[in-house]
């Protein structure tokens, strides 16, 4: 059940915010392996957060945590920075 998945406080450096996640592993069995998870894919997997969060790393020791950031500034409904959608890596997309 996703209320069995754990989210850290967040914290930040000068240009990101970020957090992690940790998925139980009867969830974690059922996520895509070996690459980043698209926004639909993390939540799809119960995952709940404010706008803006991208998964923009892995921690291949445990792949169970997952890594999210988002720049600084990001407006948490709409999931905007200074009006821009930005992806992980803080490039303007769309």
């Amino acid at each position: 059940m996703s209320h069995d998945i754990e989210y850290s406080e967040k914290y930040a450096d000068d240009d990101y915010e970020y957090r992690h996640v940790i998925l139980p592993k009867h969830i974690s069995k059922t996520a895509p392996k070996g690459r980043l998870l698209t926004e639909a894919e993390w939540r799809g997997l119960g995952v709940t957060q404010s706008r803006g969060w991208g998964h923009y790393a892995m921690h291949k020791p445990e792949p169970h945590i997952l890594l999210f950031r988002r720049p600084i500034g990001t407006d948490a409904v709409t999931g905007l920075c200074n009006g821009k959608r930005l992806d992980a890596t803080g490039k303007v997309i769309g």
